[in-house]
């Protein structure tokens, strides 16, 4: 595997984690008023795995253009509490929008430079923010190991998602037909536009024209296919537009350092 791993410190972390609250989000359906404070995908949903989407019923979780730092961090707490985890297990990704996979054995305030988490300990919260990139969950039952993945064009084009599942083959021995794989919300195929430059670095099946010289880019179709083409066969996409939902940030809408959040974790 290209990438390399960061494994954190090895002491074993608390085990033995409340299950949070079932909440489901119906697809193909835009938000602008109660909305659930977190999303989860239906099909992921499992006993012994934790995930959700933050919406700004929470508000945002994004701490790098925050102006008020300390609303931040109160939005995180809520998060996680919300899904009954001590916010102190948050271990956030330091995304660059690369391939980089880091090994989380017990909860690290921050590890910067990568773009995928994995672990197989409960205890430890993977977690990263959004505003238009796609958060990736995998998840095997087999070998009881999850991944968090950010993937944006960049992401995506360096193959980012299935990075993160060839790190847990070599970390945790996941072979791809055990892994259940769901897409979160993200910018969708008819709202991300895009310049020549970047659509010539995606396969025709993922592009469309717009006007002009521009292109729509569809990264959850571009992610799916990897993952299909890795040897994982469910794949599941919550199928919700980030530019298009009141509820969640989106960077292309407004560029005002807002995000959402993701969290995976193992009980």
């Amino acid at each position: 595997m290209s990438s390399p791993i960061y494994k954190a410190n090895s002491t074993p972390p608390p085990s033995d984690l409340p299950r949070p609250p079932s909440q489901s989000v119906p697809r193909h359906v835009l938000y602008s008023q109660h909305v659930a404070s977190v999303l989860q995908i239906p099909e992921l949903k499992a006993d012994a795995l934790i995930h959700g989407f933050s919406t700004m019923e929470l508000g945002s979780v994004g701490l790098t253009h925050a102006k008020d730092p300390e609303a931040v961090r109160e939005s995180r707490r809520r998060f996680a509490a919300s899904l009954y985890l001590d916010p102190d297990t948050l271990t956030v990704a330091g995304a660059v929008h690369g391939a980089q996979v880091a090994r989380v054995d017990t909860p690290t305030e921050s590890i910067q430079g990568v773009d995928a988490l994995i672990t197989d300990r409960p205890g430890v919260a993977l977690f990263a923010t959004y505003a238009d990139c796609y958060p990736i969950v995998l998840w095997d039952p087999k070998h009881h190991a999850a991944g968090l993945v950010h993937a944006g064009w960049r992401g995506t084009e360096a193959h980012v998602a299935t990075a993160a599942l060839a790190a847990m083959g070599k970390e945790f021995g996941t072979q791809p037909e055990d892994v259940k794989a769901g897409i979160g919300p993200g910018i969708c195929g008819n709202c991300y536009e895009v310049g020549a430059e970047v659509a010539e670095r995606f396969d025709p099946a993922f592009v469309k024209r717009s006007s002009g010289a521009r292109y729509l880019l569809d990264l959850a179709a571009a992610n799916t296919a990897q993952l299909n083409a890795a040897g994982v066969s469910d794949v599941f996409n919550l199928d919700l537009c980030t530019k298009e939902s009141e509820a969640l940030p989106s960077h292309r809408r407004d560029p005002d350092g807002t995000r959402f959040g993701a969290i995976v974790a193992l009980r």
